[in-house]
């Protein structure tokens, strides 16, 4: 018996592979990378580094709830920036979505990311007992 649920919602985009929005296995989901993708359109929000950031927490944020948890339950965050110059704007968008105690984090430069986004993020949340 598998100890695996799939966590899937329309409020976020679409998997555009062969992945899972997150899973949930026991009290831990494992949320995939989110791009700044518009949920409806699975297009980019914007070329800016602050509107594609928003939507990426948006996104997370989307898929957190259908998990029954928030972001504030996330414990780890990963961030991958095409321009590592755009750090102190995640900084600042992140704490309009965070708040303290906040999620341990990496934040990695990358040569590219999926569709041509400025910043991915992919979290693991703790919910529940």
């Amino acid at each position: 018996m598998s100890n695996k649920a799939v966590i899937n919602t329309e409020n976020a985009p679409a998997a555009i592979g062969p992945y899972s929005q997150a899973i949930k296995s026991g009290n831990t989901v494992y949320i995939s990378g989110q791009i700044p993708l518009d949920p409806e359109t699975m297009e980019m929000v914007s070329d800016a580094f602050e509107a594609q950031a928003h939507q990426v927490f948006t996104n997370l944020s989307a898929v957190c709830r259908e998990a029954a948890g928030s972001l504030q339950d996330i414990v780890k965050l990963n961030l991958y920036l095409t321009d590592l110059d755009n750090f102190a704007v995640v900084n600042q968008v992140m704490e309009t979505f965070f708040s303290a105690p906040y999620p341990a984090r990496a934040a990695v430069g990358v040569k590219s990311l999926p569709k041509g986004s400025l910043l991915e993020a992919e979290a693991v949340m703790v919910i529940g007992d």
